[in-house]
């Protein structure tokens, strides 16, 4: 495992190259370019608005605008790694095939280029903020700690899924079904208090809605954090990710071979 991320960090050059290249071509030949990594969340946050504050009439006040907000940019940082990390490996076959790389580069760099992305979101909570007239405060020097936890979490799983979409193709169809019923299931878009009392549970086990919890306590609330669970999520997700890059280490010639 030593030599094989001693490979990893040999190449942090390739890794520099691949995620600004990955970020120049989200948005190449559009005529706003860069200005849709800020008007992409922001035009998310405000149809969202629109349909549960305005058609559907679920929720009011200045609370939920910025509620809305934090939950979508943290959940889009999520998804879009997952879904731009089960192909990573794919869509490199024709470079994999003739030069080496450790293959947990790839998953990697598209996880770094969506953290690029979630910056801007976060320009657009502060926008929201400034819009609503509401003061972050102190409790804002819990932000990288949250960061830097769910960046764990998406790396584990963006590592798990890019191997086994190589050797299971439907792994992109399912990935998209399974992020649907999380996304649903996940406190982005609805407050977590409208969950019935026998259904408690399936929030505190659910990761993505102990981070929401943090980011909206540090933000909205100015309040740290509950620590346990964030480091619980780090611990596994760090585990995980050691595991995962020896899985890598041992059978990248099964990759190759599947390619």
């Amino acid at each position: 495992m030593k030599t094989y991320l001693n490979e990893l960090f040999k190449r942090m050059d390739l890794i520099k190259y691949l995620v600004l290249s990955g970020l120049k071509s989200q948005h190449k030949n559009t005529y706003l370019g860069f200005f849709w990594w800020l008007l992409d969340p922001a035009l998310q946050i405000v149809i969202y608005y629109f349909v549960v504050v305005v058609v559907f009439q679920r929720a009011r006040g200045v609370n939920y605008g910025i509620y809305l907000a934090v939950g979508l940019i943290v959940w889009r940082w999520m998804a879009s790694s997952v879904t731009t990390s089960v192909r990573s490996i794919i869509s490199q076959s024709s470079i994999i095939t003739q030069v080496y790389l450790p293959k947990a580069t790839f998953p990697l760099c598209t996880v770094l280029s969506q953290m690029i992305n979630f910056g801007f979101g976060l320009v657009v909570v502060a926008a929201s903020l400034l819009f609503f007239q509401v003061k972050p405060g102190m409790a804002l020097a819990w932000l990288p700690l949250v960061i830097s936890v769910q960046l764990l979490l998406i790396l584990a799983i963006a590592l798990m899924v890019a191997y086994l979409s190589v050797f299971v193709r439907d792994m992109e169809m399912l990935i998209r079904h399974f992020l649907r019923l999380l996304f649903y299931g996940s406190p982005v878009i609805w407050y977590a208090h409208m969950i019935p009392d026998s259904m408690v549970w399936l929030i505190n086990i659910n990761p993505v809605a102990c981070l929401l919890g943090a980011y909206r306590s540090i933000i909205m609330d100015n309040a740290a954090p509950d620590v346990w669970p964030l480091v619980i999520i780090a611990g596994i997700s760090a585990a995980a990710i050691l595991a995962l890059v020896e899985v890598y280490h041992l059978f990248e010639h099964r990759i190759i071979k599947a390619l």
